[in-house]
């Protein structure tokens, strides 16, 4: 009896020496197309194994398990950030474990380990989110934060060397796609919280569109094509029906140090016409280069940005970028209307669009800006003119006013900016007045599984010279819910002093004026990244009593749309 329990005492102590440990290496190579990879990007181990995550060189990554069997746990490593950091985790229950780095996923650093046997699908088990915090999971047998650790290359029998991009055919939009884990085009961030020319939104927002890679490119594709019945009540009003679009491709890659970006963004509204179409208390721009537009949206260029960006890493934490816009989009006022959440299914442009981001399209922009953490930091010089009634053609640069905004997202649900903008002779009617403005604003988000809800509040003051001192304020929200339903709604308030034109006697007089619209639209999946829509907004009024014989005494305005978009896996 007692050789026997020697006997299996010998065997217990034995069993670890039979464990082996395997080394992957987290690799980032700018001289070969598969700049971020994990070497080898698959592995084949028994349980108990353990495996050994290296850093192989002084740059930003971690381990995120995306899918693991279901008798396993999530985990995710500390970032290491220097060249000999590495992260230990010993694997104990058999199937496949799918991980990718959080910073690099989209430029394909994603690897899969298989412990024993491959997992059948049905049991295994996704983090839909692949970017929440298993923090709380239990780490046991993981070894932090090795600096010069000795790290044992143990035999690689069996381990496959394709570097190809693993798991990158869910990369259309879906929630397969670690939408977090895209990199920005100006820092080490994720691409979410970028919106409009070189803008902030919140991280946590939804990033809808096509995306995929080619080669080293992470290309993006957004938009949407609306055609719209519109109505615009009281003596004023008007009946149009026209069609609005507008379609953005966006591609970055690794290039040299940094990341190297382009940018289009194009739009058919030339196409309603350059009166554009009716818009109750909407002022600015001409369509004929002799009368102003009032109570009319005037129509965007076809060509609304061509872009080029390079971001510099500082540090893990820092960056400084350049932004280059022929048209493009200066730092100054919050992200274009078009482009947050709580604005983008709404039809109707904001009637307070030309004190918060009547610059977002520009021909002649240039900008430079720092990044710090969750703080930026940017200025900029443009072309102070607003396009002219030719919508189709470039306009001249002239490079004459400058800008400068302070972003700060203190949480991936809040984005918070301040700007200050001298605007040199933006109105063509207009030659000898030029403009200061000031803008304020704060972006929430809180996304709900697969719900989510945005509201901004902003506040745009122009400070003409010669002229009047305008303050404008918007409040809009939207909230989406089981994938095809939104609801969405604006308050604003305007001081409006271009209502009339010379002869009237109220020419130049200032009304202060609101607007209140509600809107809903309901999307229909037609095809794998195409939604059509069907829509309607109404808008009512706030007017003072001088402009019930102009206006009527409670104007009521409403538009009806259909619309096709690009969407993600939200709309699948």
């Amino acid at each position: 009896m007692k050789k026997l329990l020697l006997t299996a005492l010998l065997i217990l102590l034995a069993l670890p020496a039979f464990a082996k440990d395997y080394t992957v290496k987290m690799v980032t190579d700018d001289d070969i197309e598969d700049s971020y990879r994990f070497d080898p990007d698959k592995l084949t181990i028994q349980p108990g194994d353990t495996v050994n995550f290296v850093n192989d060189q002084n740059d930003k990554h971690d381990v995120v398990f995306e899918s693991v069997p279901k008798a396993a746990e999530f985990a995710k490593s500390p970032m290491l950030r220097k060249k000999g950091q590495s992260w230990s985790y010993t694997f104990t229950h058999p199937g496949t474990y799918k991980y990718h780095c959080h910073p690099h996923a989209h430029w394909g650093m994603r690897g899969v380990i298989i412990v024993g046997k491959p997992s059948k699908p049905e049991d295994m088990k996704t983090d839909a989110s692949h970017h929440h915090d298993h923090g709380d999971h239990d780490m046991a047998g993981m070894d932090h934060d090795h600096e010069d650790g000795d790290m044992h290359h143990e035999s690689m029998e069996g381990m496959h060397h394709d570097h190809g991009h693993e798991g990158m055919e869910d990369m259309h939009g879906s929630h397969d796609m670690d939408h977090m884990a895209m990199k920005g085009f100006y820092g080490s961030y994720a691409m979410t919280r970028e919106a409009s020319g070189t803008a902030w939104v919140p991280e946590s927002s939804p990033m809808e569109g096509v995306h995929d890679m080619i080669g080293p490119w992470m290309l993006m594709a957004h938009g949407y094509a609306d055609l719209v019945y519109d109505h615009q009540g009281g003596k004023r009003g008007a009946n149009k029906t026209f069609s609005e679009s507008m379609g953005m491709i966006m591609a970055n890659r690794p290039m040299g140090p940094g990341t190297f970006g382009l940018r289009g963004m194009f739009s058919l509204d030339p196409a309603m016409g350059k009166g554009g179409y009716p818009l109750l208390l909407q002022t600015g721009e001409t369509a004929d280069g002799v009368t102003h537009l009032i109570d009319r949206q005037h129509p965007h260029d076809l060509l609304m940005e061509l872009a080029a960006t390079y971001s510099l890493p500082l540090t893990d934490e820092s960056s400084v970028f350049v932004y280059l816009g022929y048209p493009g989009e200066p730092a100054l006022g919050p992200a274009t209307f078009m482009h947050r959440f709580s604005g983008v299914d709404n039809p109707e442009a904001p009637i307070s669009h030309h004190w918060l981001d009547s610059t977002h399209i520009t021909f002649g922009v240039v900008t430079a800006g720092y990044v710090w953490r969750n703080w930026k930091v940017e200025g900029s010089v443009f072309t102070g003119r607003e396009p002219d009634q030719f919508r189709w053609n470039f306009d001249r640069p002239r490079f004459d006013s400058w800008s400068g905004r302070i972003t700060y997202n203190p949480t991936e649900n809040w984005s918070l900016q301040m700007s200050r903008g001298h605007i040199e002779s933006p109105e063509q009617l207009e030659p000898n007045v030029n403009q200061t403005r000031t803008t304020a604003s704060a972006i929430y988000n809180l996304p709900m599984g697969e719900d989510n809800w945005q509201t901004t509040l902003a506040w745009g003051r122009n400070e003409n010279s010669p002229g009047k001192t305008l303050n404008a304020i918007l409040l809009e929200s939207a909230f989406r819910f089981n994938k095809q339903h939104a609801v969405f709604g604006r308050a604003e308030y305007a001081e409006k002093d271009e209502l009339f034109e010379a002869p009237s006697p109220l020419a130049g007089t200032q009304f202060d004026v609101g607007k209140f619209s509600l809107g809903y639209v309901y999307d229909i999946p037609v095809f794998e990244h195409v939604a059509w829509g069907l829509g309607g907004v109404a808008s009512v009024y706030a007017l003072p009593g001088s402009l019930d014989a102009s206006y009527g005494s409670s104007p009521f305005s409403y538009m009806l749309f259909t619309r096709l978009k690009l969407v993600g896996g939200d709309h699948e």
